[in-house]
């Protein structure tokens, strides 16, 4: 016999109303700093949020990740990276070659056009992460919410073991 893995409303471990209140300020404050900031770079530029994202770790590693850790790097499923750089080669930005280590595994290497557009781009996200987020608080604030997200990217990391070995 099976057992029911949903938890009961009486063993809930409910928010307080200050918890509540924190809690949804985050996830509006989020949503609408994403939204915000990805809408700024498809209206200007045609290119997400997401694959800008992908460009800077790219960018960071010499121009070429390997697909999973680039999946890894992005905390997105390997199958919504793949479809993501399928529509970055496409648009000429990245290419996909095989592993020179070994053959086997799929690498995602940035081109010229790539990095001509991570360089048009950065200065318009790095002012929209200014205006809408870094500016309005106080720094030792910004630095508390670094701290806390930290936490929970390391919490979240740890019940994925193979998470945590790909990043290393």
């Amino acid at each position: 016999m099976e057992t029911d893995p949903t938890p009961r409303l009486d063993t809930a471990h409910w928010l307080d109303e200050g918890q509540q209140r924190s809690w949804r300020a985050l996830v509006m404050g989020t949503t609408l700093l994403f939204d915000r900031l990805d809408d700024d770079l498809r209206r200007g530029f045609d290119i997400s949020l997401g694959e800008y994202e992908i460009l800077v770790r790219l960018s960071e590693r010499d121009g070429r990740m390997r697909m999973a850790q680039l999946a890894d790097a992005v905390a997105h499923s390997r199958s919504r990276v793949t479809h993501t750089i399928a529509r970055m080669e496409k648009a000429g930005l990245v290419e996909r070659t095989t592993s020179p280590e070994d053959g086997r595994g799929i690498v995602a290497v940035m081109t010229e056009g790539g990095y001509a557009l991570l360089r048009r781009v950065a200065p318009t996200h790095v002012n929209g992460v200014r205006d809408h987020l870094v500016d309005l608080i106080d720094p030792a604030d910004f630095e508390a919410l670094g701290r806390v997200m930290n936490a929970v990217a390391d919490h979240l990391v740890a019940g994925h073991p193979e998470m945590e070995m790909r990043q290393r």
